[in-house]
C-alpha cells in the first residue's frame, strides 16, 4: 500500500497536469502568435472618393478637415457595416438598372432597416442636407417669424428660388422653397437668420451628432460641396426618418406646388416639386433630391401602402440607363415585397450617437448579399481565458490536498 500511494499521486498529477497544459496552450498560442491581418476595409470607410473639381479645396491658411472618426462598431446593427448588397436571409436580388454606389430602404414605422448597400459608406450629400438643415429651422425658429434676406442670400449659386433682398417672408413659406425647389438662396437666408454660416453648419452638425450620424459633417448649408461634406446612405436615412416625424417638415416635402405669394411690392413666387414621383408613385409622401459634380445625384423618397410607410435613400447615382427617381421608385417597389414577405431586418435605425473611434473592419460575412442573422456581436468573456486557468489550478490543488489527506489517513490506520 506504501507503494501504490505514491505510484497513484503521480498518476494523478500527470493527468492534471496535461489538462492544465491543454487548457492553457491556446492562451499562450494567441498570446504568442500575432494577431492574423484584418480584412480590408469596406471602400469609402471613412471619406468620400476623392473630388473631381477644386469645390473642396481649403481657404488660404485653413487646413483640409481630417475625416470623421468611424465607429468602434456600426451604428444601427452589425449588418450596417456590410460591404455591397445587405440584404434579408432567402431575399431575391434588387432590381436591375439601379446605379447608385450606396442605398438605403427603411421602415419608417418601426426603424428597420429592410435591405442596404454599403449603408455606411462615406458620400457627399449634395441638397439631402438641407433635410438637416430644416431640422435645425424647425428647432428653432418659429413658422410664422419674418426673415429678410440680404443682397448676398439672394445672389446665391443656383438652384435658386427667386427671394429677392429686402423681401419679408416667413419660415414656413421660406421652408417650402428650401424643400421643395432646393432653393440654395433660401439654404443662405436661413443661415444668416441663424447667425451665419458658420453657426449654422456648427448647428446642423451638432443636431447630427446628438441623433447618431456619426458619417455627417456639414460643410454648407446648402449641400454645395466644401471641405470635409461627408455623409452616408444610412446617416441620411437617420435624418430623414426624424425629420418626417416633424409636422411642417412631411407637409413642405408632401406639397406639388405652392406659391410665395406677394408682399411689399415684391413679385410672387410659384414654387414647384422638384421630386417626380409626388403625384405619380401611388401613396408616394414627399422626399428630396440633391446634385453636384461630386456628389452626382442623391435622391430621398417616402410612400405608403396598405397603412405602412418606408422610404429609400440612393447616393452617388446617375440618370442613365434610367431616371434616378425611376430607381427609386423599384426600390420602394422591393422594399414593399419583402415586407410583404416578412423579411427578416438587417438593422436599425438608431437614434443614439455611439463613442467614435477608429474601429476594425467589418467582419468579412457581412458584406455577402443574403446576409441574414442580425444578432449582436458575441460579449467578451469578462473573466478570461487566465481566469478560467486560474480557478482549475485552485481546483487541483484543493483537489490534489484532499487526495494527500486521505492517503496520510488511510497509511495512518494501516
Amino acid at each position: 500500500m506504501h507503494s501504490a500511494f505514491p505510484t497513484s499521486l503521480r498518476v494523478l498529477a500527470a493527468t492534471l497536469t496535461a489538462g492544465l497544459l491543454a487548457v492553457a496552450a491556446p492562451a499562450a498560442a494567441t498570446a504568442a502568435t500575432p494577431a492574423p491581418a484584418q480584412a480590408q476595409p469596406c471602400a469609402d470607410q471613412s471619406a468620400p472618393p476623392p473630388p473631381v473639381d477644386t469645390s473642396e479645396r481649403p481657404a488660404p491658411g485653413k487646413p483640409a478637415p481630417a475625416p470623421l472618426p468611424v465607429p468602434n462598431e456600426p451604428v444601427g446593427g452589425i449588418l450596417m457595416g456590410g460591404c455591397g448588397l445587405v440584404l434579408p436571409g432567402g431575399a431575391p436580388n434588387p432590381p436591375d438598372g439601379d446605379t447608385a454606389a450606396s442605398w438605403l430602404v427603411q421602415d419608417l414605422d418601426t426603424g428597420d432597416v429592410i435591405a442596404a448597400k454599403d449603408p455606411h459608406a462615406r458620400e457627399r450629400p449634395a441638397s439631402l442636407i438641407k433635410t438637416l438643415l430644416a431640422l435645425v429651422v424647425t428647432t428653432e425658429l418659429k413658422p410664422d417669424r419674418i426673415v429678410v434676406p440680404t443682397k448676398e442670400d439672394a445672389e446665391q449659386e443656383c438652384t435658386c428660388v427667386g427671394i429677392v433682398a429686402g423681401g419679408r417672408y416667413t419660415v414656413d413659406q421660406l421652408l417650402h422653397g428650401l424643400l421643395m425647389h432646393s432653393g440654395n438662396d433660401v439654404a443662405h437666408a436661413f443661415a444668416t437668420a441663424l447667425g451665419g454660416v458658420d453657426a449654422t453648419t456648427t448647428k446642423m452638425n451638432l443636431l447630427a451628432k446628438r441623433i447618431g450620424a456619426t458619417d455627417t459633417r456639414a460643410a454648407t448649408p446648402s449641400g454645395l460641396d466644401g471641405p470635409g461634406m461627408s455623409t452616408s446612405a444610412y446617416d441620411l436615412s437617420l435624418i430623414f426618418h426624424y425629420a418626417m416625424k416633424q409636422q411642417e417638415f412631411a407637409q413642405a416635402v408632401a406639397t406639388k406646388a405652392y406659391t410665395i405669394p406677394a408682399i411689399g411690392g415684391k413679385p410672387a413666387i410659384p414654387v414647384y416639386n422638384d421630386n417626380k414621383l409626388l403625384g405619380v408613385y401611388p401613396g408616394f409622401l414627399g422626399g428630396k433630391t440633391g446634385f453636384t459634380d461630386d456628389a452626382r445625384h442623391t435622391y430621398v423618397g417616402a410612400a405608403q401602402r396598405d397603412g405602412h410607410r418606408l422610404a429609400v435613400v440612393m447616393m452617388r447615382a446617375e440618370q442613365r440607363p434610367t431616371r434616378v427617381v425611376d430607381q427609386a421608385a423599384k426600390l420602394l417597389d422591393y422594399g414593399f415585397a419583402l415586407h410583404e414577405n416578412h423579411a427578416a431586418p438587417v438593422g436599425r435605425i438608431a437614434y443614439e450617437a455611439l463613442v467614435a473611434t477608429a474601429p476594425p473592419a467589418p467582419p468579412a460575412n457581412v458584406a455577402a448579399a443574403g446576409a441574414g442573422s442580425t444578432a449582436a456581436p458575441a460579449k467578451n468573456d469578462s473573466f478570461g481565458t487566465t481566469g478560467w486557468i486560474l480557478t482549475l489550478v485552485v481546483f487541483v490543488v484543493i483537489v490534489a490536498g484532499f487526495v494527500i489527506g486521505y492517503q496520510r489517513k488511510k497509511q495512518a490506520r494501516g
